[in-house]
């Protein structure tokens, strides 16, 4: 007899203990590593991670559409604190994202790339896309609000604090992470009515 695997719903892989960030320096700390093993020269990723995770960090979403993702191409989220703007004449911002991450993988070879600056009551976006080892992107889009960026061709959150569409100008490397800095093309402001999400000691949190 043939045993069908019934995949699970969105709501039955959130039920799952909150996702840190992948892009986010500052790391989970309820889980520290058995012991503190100092690096030749300088303090122990213990003891950066404790430090950085004092350093309080607006929430994005990180966005783009992968053409070879299927006949109809694949969207692809990341939730990132480190994001930053860079330069206001170019407009320039910057995002970093761990080494052969599939979003690093993607902003290897896709050039066009969005952001959205998530607002207080979009921490269930953030846990979502922040998961390791998730399931596919297109279930984890499917009930939120999004439209497709006219520039990048990205998915674009609804009810976001604000989104840029960029275009990447420039990747360094940089320890784990690449450091992918964008020309922004475009801009929007769909919701200025509300806080935005924060993240600080390894929790999603609001201001004030």
């Amino acid at each position: 007899m043939c045993r069908v695997m019934i995949p699970p719903t969105v709501d039955q892989v959130l039920q799952t203990t909150e996702a840190t960030p992948e892009s986010t320096l500052q790391g989970p700390l309820a889980s520290p590593a058995p012991t503190a093993t100092p690096h030749p020269v300088g303090v122990s990723n213990d003891e950066f991670r404790a430090a950085m995770a004092r350093f309080t960090a607006g929430v994005t979403l990180v966005t783009a559409h992968d053409e070879d993702g299927g006949p109809r191409g694949e969207d692809v989220g990341m939730t990132a604190t480190a994001f930053m703007s860079v330069s206001l004449d170019p407009p320039l911002v910057m995002v970093s994202v761990r080494n052969g991450s599939r979003m690093d993988d993607l902003l290897a070879e896709q050039p066009l790339w969005a952001v959205s600056l998530l607002s207080e009551g979009q921490r269930h976006i953030a846990g979502r896309f922040a998961m390791k080892g998730r399931i596919s992107d297109r279930l984890l889009f499917a009930d939120i609000p999004w439209k497709r960026g006219e520039v990048s061709g990205a998915p674009l959150v609804g009810g976001a604090l604000a989104v840029v569409e960029c275009r990447t100008q420039q990747r360094v490397e940089a320890g784990d992470h690449t450091l992918v800095i964008g020309h922004v093309l475009a801009v929007d402001l769909p919701n200025e009515d509300d806080g935005p999400l924060a993240y600080f000691r390894g929790t999603y949190r609001r201001l004030g």
